[in-house]
């Protein structure tokens, strides 16, 4: 990734279709967070397509570049996982699901065929949703008492942090997502306030 402090994603669910020889590919893209959000969708595309010969997919989740899967759900190997994966890689997106449902049409392609059909529908479907660029957030937990509310909200606010939760009492919780490159800004001034307190909280993988 060119630029550690934004990542490119997509907002969208969309979908395309690829046809070659009686065979049908239907490329579906989601934006995912984590793989549980990627079991669901795998999950309503299976039943949405129960007869489908295969329902191979590919994800890239997380910045690191290591948390990738996939699968060629019966196809011979590496003719659909792996293209699919290439076409996320080739826009450098991450947190993106994309899975290619194909019904068998009489006709068998060979694997350059095969190669060829998954990648074209994921293509597809990528050229149809829009790219988004999303900064990289780093997620902290403010304790602080409620009469400060107000100035913790401000600069909340004034930075772009994300409110992921808050616990309203006399003392007040919240969590909240700092984008990366204003993390050094918004730590300075959390600090710089009496009675705030404010930690990296580490999130379960």
């Amino acid at each position: 990734m060119s630029d550690p402090d934004y990542f490119n994603t997509i907002e969208k669910p969309s979908v395309a279709e690829f046809k070659d020889r009686g065979s049908k590919f239907i490329a579906y893209t989601f934006p995912i967070a984590d793989t549980s959000q990627f079991k669901e969708r795998l999950a309503e595309i299976k039943k949405e397509h129960p007869k489908a010969t295969h329902h191979c997919f590919a994800y890239r989740l997380d910045l690191d570049g290591n948390n990738y899967r996939v699968s060629d759900d019966g196809e011979p190997s590496g003719s659909a996982g792996r293209p699919i994966l290439g076409q996320i890689d080739s826009k450098q997106l991450t947190n993106v699901l994309i899975i290619v449902v194909r019904y068998f049409g009489g006709t068998l392609l060979g694997v350059p065929g095969l190669i060829h059909a998954y990648k074209t529908a994921a293509s597809l479907a990528l050229q149809v949703t829009p790219v988004v660029q999303k900064p990289v957030e780093v997620n902290y937990s403010l304790q602080f008492d409620y009469t400060m509310m107000n100035d913790v909200m401000t600069i909340v606010k004034q930075c772009n942090c994300t409110v992921l939760s808050q616990e309203m009492q006399l003392f007040c919780r919240m969590s909240i997502a700092v984008p990366k490159n204003r993390l050094e800004e918004v730590l300075y001034k959390f600090k710089d306030m009496q009675g705030v307190v404010i930690e990296n909280v580490k999130l379960p993988l």
